[in-house]
């Protein structure tokens, strides 16, 4: 048990101080056998250890020469370019008309009657007609005009929140875009890592097996690691091609082999109970355009009501007499009598409406907080296993490593307890790697639940690692 620690402590060592190092020719060191351990996997570094994700050797040259993107200019092109805020900016747009609308009077009726034509004797063709030419004009009562553009107004103020909303989602879904591809290019930098490391390993042995010092079934086992490395590390380099479509893929669809994002994932920030942020979610638009759902049903129910008071109808005309050429003024006055339909069913509706909304404003809240507790235990639990690794087994593996060094110097380990704490150390650094990217994928759910970037929240402390 003793030893299985060594090796890991001696892994994590390696991944604090190997991996940041260029590669080695291992052809001159087949030969001794009291060549250090760190020869043969990588030179120690020469400046100040770090815990951080310190360039690795064997990065891809298509990563290495692309064009660097920061998640703030990600931002601005998806701000700018995303179809679906333009959509949402143009719904704003159709609701600003339909208050205008809804504040035109109603257009007045011009009519033409003919009377008393075509009969008989003195009514002949047109002898006896009578025209009439009159304009009518309907009257809204109950103020129905004024309610109704109190609801368009209400609903543009809505359709703002939506559009608000609409720009979190959109700008979540891209930071997280960001942070993957982010991910993925330390996970390829990591891989092509393992593979030069693999393959320096294999040609160590390989010229040992033909000097007769090892046993083939050594270099059976290494050539086993490293077909392996290289199959992992033709996974990462399609896992980024997928993730920069996605990404580019929210501002255009132009070609992605000239895109390489530029982040920082060890940047943390000191977490809290996930109560705290609670007062932070009225900021979310989801949250606050709820005042204005209720007051948009409640001017529905206002509306409804006036909707029950009959309009009235006013008409003025002149009457021509065709039998004595004479002309006269008609007026008329029309209103329904509100017997049957007083809109019982329209305020009904409306109140159930109103009663529903408030009902659905309760269960958002519930499930906002429950949701925003939640994601904060998976942050803590993100951010613990990260400084865990990061201020705890990384340092523990630096003594480690100098004796794993000694033991295979005085020829105590041999070249499969090396590969053996080679798959340890990288599968250390991928869990570390992971740590981050959960991390940094919670937060980007925190920030959109509460509404607004975590630096602006007192509570949440910026932190870097050392």
């Amino acid at each position: 048990m003793k030893d299985r620690i060594a090796c890991l402590l001696v892994v994590l060592t390696l991944l604090t101080a190997g991996c940041a190092t260029q590669p080695l020719n291992l052809a001159r060191n087949i030969g001794d056998a009291n060549v250090p351990l760190h020869s043969l996997i990588a030179k120690k570094s020469t400046g100040e250890e770090t815990t951080g994700l310190a360039p690795l050797p064997g990065v891809h040259p298509e990563i290495s020469n692309m064009k660097k993107l920061t998640l703030a200019d990600v931002l601005r092109l998806v701000l700018k370019h995303h179809p679906e805020i333009a959509a949402s900016g143009e719904e704003i747009s159709a609701r600003k008309a339909a208050v205008r609308q809804a504040g035109l009077l109603p257009n007045p009726f011009l009519g033409l009657e003919v009377d008393n034509f075509a009969g008989r004797d003195d009514l002949r063709n047109f002898d006896g007609a009578e025209t009439t030419i009159t304009a009518s004009q309907l009257i809204e009562l109950g103020g129905k005009r004024g309610k109704r553009q109190q609801l368009s107004v209400l609903e543009k103020d809505l359709a703002g929140f939506d559009y608000q909303s609409k720009k979190l989602d959109v700008v979540a879904a891209a930071s997280k875009a960001f942070i993957q591809v982010l991910a993925v290019q330390e996970q390829l930098n990591l891989n092509n890592a393992l593979v030069n490391l693999a393959e320096q390993t294999f040609f160590a042995v390989s010229q040992r097996v033909e000097a007769g010092k090892v046993s083939p079934v050594e270099k059976a086992r290494v050539q086993v690691e490293l077909a392996v490395a290289r199959t992992e590390a033709n996974k990462a380099k399609r896992r980024l091609e997928a993730a920069r479509y996605r990404l580019v893929s929210f501002w255009s669809s132009e070609s992605v082999q000239s895109m390489r994002v530029d982040g920082d994932l060890t940047v943390m920030r000191h977490i809290t109970p996930a109560e705290v942020a609670k007062n932070h979610l009225a900021n979310n638009p989801d949250q606050s355009r709820w005042k204005r759902e209720i007051e948009r049903r409640e001017a529905e129910v206002s509306l409804a009501r006036s909707q029950a008071v009959s309009d009235a109808t006013f008409s003025l005309g002149i009457r021509k007499f065709q039998s004595t050429n004479d002309s006269a003024m008609v007026a008329g006055f029309e209103i329904p009598l509100p017997l049957f339909d007083r809109n019982q069913g329209g305020i009904a509706q409306t109140r159930a409406s109103l009663r529903k909304a408030r009902q659905e404003r309760r269960s958002a809240e519930m499930a906002a907080q429950t949701e925003l507790f939640e994601k904060g235990q998976s942050l803590l639990a993100a951010y613990g296993e990260a400084t865990t690794l990061r201020d705890e087994i990384l340092p523990e593996a630096k003594n480690a490593f100098e004796a794993v060094e000694t033991g295979y110097r005085e020829g105590k380990l041999d070249v499969l307890q090396v590969l053996d704490a080679q798959r340890t150390l990288f599968a250390v650094r991928r869990q570390y790697l992971q740590a981050l990217e959960d991390y940094h994928l919670v937060c980007t759910d925190v920030k959109r639940l509460v509404g607004e970037a975590l630096e602006d929240i007192p509570e949440f402390k910026s932190e870097k690692n050392p």
